[in-house]
């Protein structure tokens, strides 16, 4: 079996991006009611997109979430973000319910820069215990690129924390869009929370208070796994263990690198049981590669290709894995 921890809806059908749009234009009141699309529009909205590329490419199950870069959480009022992300959430449940042998749901949170994590803890309850959810979707950065609130380790996080612990689900690091005009969103400001993030939780005890709690952190790690080595150095100045000690634990990594010397590279660096599959189809890059004459985010084929790994390492990558930072997709297999 082969399970892609890492899908966004990116083909939704057009009726949601505009109920959005109508949502931001009257400060929020438009209502959930308003949404109208049907089965059939989600079955045409995939069918001929995700789903025939996940058949093509031999890949069993996709966790499935609302698109990242559209969560933005920099955008409207707290109370706008919270009906936002149950629209959203809703969308995705509707979607794994079709075709529950192919999708299961990641939720979005609804997060608000200055704001308390009340409402996402509501939402992430919600969505595991009444939609069957295996995870969410965490942003560090609900500022779209400013970094207005605290580091990941903060106690202003802490009741979104014990209720992941509690559910026994994990959170997958993922900022939204930027609208820092320094940070292109998907080439810079998601790598760069990827990279931040690592670095965040190195450098706290974040893990010795809650030592289930479990972290994706996708794009093959931002920068983190070519820089292993000051990562290693850096954990030594500041005195905290080995990396395998202090963050492998309970910190993974997708395989969303387009190209495949970054996944020899994220295979040889990075144990095998920290890695989890993923391709982020469609996300940052949709293109075919004209070297391969392959999708870039195609990356089953390197993770086959790579000479790193052996059979049982490549089961592992594909499906044991996330079987066991996700158990709550076990459970419904």
């Amino acid at each position: 079996m082969i399970i892609d921890c890492h899908g966004h809806f990116t083909t939704v059908p057009k009726a949601l991006s505009a109920w959005r749009d109508r949502q931001l234009a009257s400060a929020g009141t438009n209502s959930p009611s308003d949404l109208e699309i049907s089965d059939d529009e989600l079955r045409e909205a995939l069918e001929a997109s995700q789903l025939e590329q996940l058949r093509r490419r031999g890949i069993d199950k996709m966790l499935f979430s609302p698109i990242a870069g559209a969560m933005g959480h920099h955008l409207g009022t707290p109370q706008m973000s919270r009906a936002w992300s149950e629209v959203a959430n809703d969308v995705i449940h509707r979607v794994c319910t079709l075709y529950p042998e192919k999708f299961a749901g990641v939720c979005q949170l609804p997060q608000s820069p200055g704001t308390d994590l009340t409402a996402s803890v509501a939402e992430l309850e919600r969505c595991v215990r009444q939609l069957n959810f295996v995870g969410c979707n965490f942003n560090p950065d609900p500022s779209g690129g400013y970094w207005t609130d605290p580091p990941v380790a903060d106690p202003h996080y802490y009741p979104l924390y014990e209720k992941l612990c509690e559910l026994d689900v994990p959170a997958m690091i993922h900022v939204s869009a930027s609208c820092n005009p320094c940070f292109h969103h998907t080439g810079a400001h998601y790598l760069n929370g990827d990279t931040t993030v690592f670095m965040q939780v190195l450098t706290s005890d974040l893990f010795h208070r809650f030592p289930t709690l479990r972290f994706v952190i996708p794009h093959g790690g931002g920068c983190v796994p070519y820089h292993w080595g000051r990562y290693r150095g850096l954990a030594m100045r500041h005195g905290v263990a080995p990396l395998e000690e202090s963050v492998l634990n309970n910190v993974y990594f997708d395989t969303c690198v387009y190209h495949q010397a970054g996944i020899d590279l994220l295979t040889r660096v990075v144990p095998v049981d920290n890695i989890l599959y993923g391709s982020e189809m469609f996300g940052a890059v949709k293109d075919v590669d004209p070297e391969t004459g392959f999708h870039f985010d195609d990356t089953k084929r390197y993770i086959a290709a790579t000479p790193n790994l052996d059979d049982a390492q490549r089961r592992a990558i594909f499906c044991d894995n996330a079987l066991k930072v996700y158990p709550a997709l076990g459970r419904q297999s």
